[in-house]
């Protein structure tokens, strides 16, 4: 049976299954609520791009506003383990319980697999794996000195011109056999045995059966994504879409998830029985350009009509709306964008360019002047600045010089 809904509520469903269909929470942000945040997601994806902060605090602002980094930190070396690094959507933060599912389908897309390296090679393997077992993490540069091997790099066909050990390391890495216990100041990971991580059950990884695996790391994909096509669900966690298609419609015959059609389109959605349509959604955020519920951008413009690029790598001239760009979220709609920087030696949030949707509402700017105030104060910087770059700057500029900014939303 095939249900039909419309634009609206399938955005309402959306918000919901992200934690963005309400204002936030007013009550001081603990560690717990920072877990079933996380829970909610499934995965954070993690970048190295620093505009305003790492890419995986983000999303858990735009969900709970101001809160301590330092708690997902915790969370992320806690025992027993509950979130580790992984390949999932890209390099993320994942729950325990999605490392043995994910392994296997890794294993099929890393370019650098154990397969590919010499005698020389698996020698260094079993050198880093034993090493592991008995040193404290460590960088690969850590790894290089206590080998004594010089931390060189070299040209490689795949990779980021790694050293050897680099390369070894992360091979290991993304074939399950090694893990991490957090990253260094310098966004390094530090590498670990896997057995320190994950004692026990979920250790051996190639027992595990792929077809398994997909139906369980599809059926949170659905979770996640309050409803999906099977193109979305497959990219939550880097699956090939042809054969999630088959384990999709297959979950379908066994009455495990629902299709659904949304006026207007012809594409099949999936959500999972039971899932509750919230009447309205009253949310605010600022997103994240690598936040999940954008992480899919055919799936954005579909639903929330939305036209959304990351632009880092395109040449500054041949930019749109700039370098790092978040979607603001207003209600059940994406409203409009901006293009932002944290200036910590002037300790001001740059406004370098704000963008309306043309069907914001009228009082989009002063929504968005309370929202980028509260990530002002978050990241302890002291002013707001815009430049006069976009079509909303100006009424942003003027709400900002206003003292009754729309604040209900904290």
């Amino acid at each position: 049976m095939t249900t039909t809904i419309s634009a609206s509520q399938a955005r309402r469903l959306a918000l919901a299954a992200q934690g963005l269909n309400r204002a936030r929470p007013t009550a001081p942000v603990t560690r717990g609520a920072v877990g079933r945040t996380f829970n909610r997601l499934e995965l954070l994806q993690i970048d190295s791009v620093n505009v305003l902060t790492r890419a995986q605090y983000l999303p858990l602002f735009s969900r709970l506003g101001p809160y301590e980094t330092s708690l997902l930190d915790e969370l992320c070396v806690a025992k027993p383990r509950r979130v580790l690094e992984y390949w999932a959507h890209e390099a993320s933060l994942v729950k325990a319980e999605h490392f043995a599912d994910l392994v296997p389908w890794q294993r099929r897309t890393w370019p650098g697999s154990l397969e590919g390296l010499d005698e020389s090679g698996h020698s260094l393997a079993s050198e880093i794996r034993e090493l592991l077992l008995v040193a404290p993490p460590l960088t690969a540069r850590e790894v290089s000195e206590a080998l004594g091997r010089e931390h060189l790099k070299e040209t490689v066909e795949w990779g980021w011109n790694w050293s050897a050990v680099k390369r070894v390391l992360e091979a290991l890495f993304a074939e399950g056999q090694i893990s991490t216990h957090g990253r260094n100041k310098q966004f390094e990971r530090r590498y670990t045995a896997l057995g320190r991580v994950l004692p026990g059950t979920l250790l051996d990884a190639d027992e595990v059966d792929p077809g398994e695996a997909m139906e369980r790391l599809l059926l949170a994909s659905a979770k996640a994504h309050g409803l999906g096509t099977a193109h979305c669900l497959a990219d939550y966690f880097r699956l090939p879409v042809r054969e999630s298609s088959t384990v999709l419609e297959s979950l379908c015959e066994r009455s495990a998830l629902q299709r659904v059609m949304v006026e207007g389109q012809k594409d099949t959605y999936y959500r999972l029985p039971g899932t509750v349509i919230p009447r309205t959604a009253t949310g605010r955020a600022l997103l994240s350009p690598f936040d999940s519920l954008v992480f899919n951008r055919r799936r954005i413009e579909k639903l929330f009509n939305f036209n959304y690029r990351l632009e880092i790598y395109t040449p500054h001239e041949k930019r749109v709306y700039g370098y790092y760009v978040l979607p603001f979220l207003l209600g059940e709609n994406l409203v409009g964008r901006v293009d932002v920087k944290a200036d910590r030696v002037g300790s001001a949030l740059l406004v370098r360019g704000a963008y309306a949707e043309p069907s914001a509402p009228g009082h989009t700017a002063a929504e968005l002047a309370a929202e980028l105030r509260l990530m002002a104060d978050w990241l302890k910087l002291e002013t707001v600045k815009v430049s006069a770059q976009g079509n909303l700057a100006a009424a942003l500029e003027f709400a900002l010089s206003s003292p009754k900014s729309a604040d209900n939303h904290k």
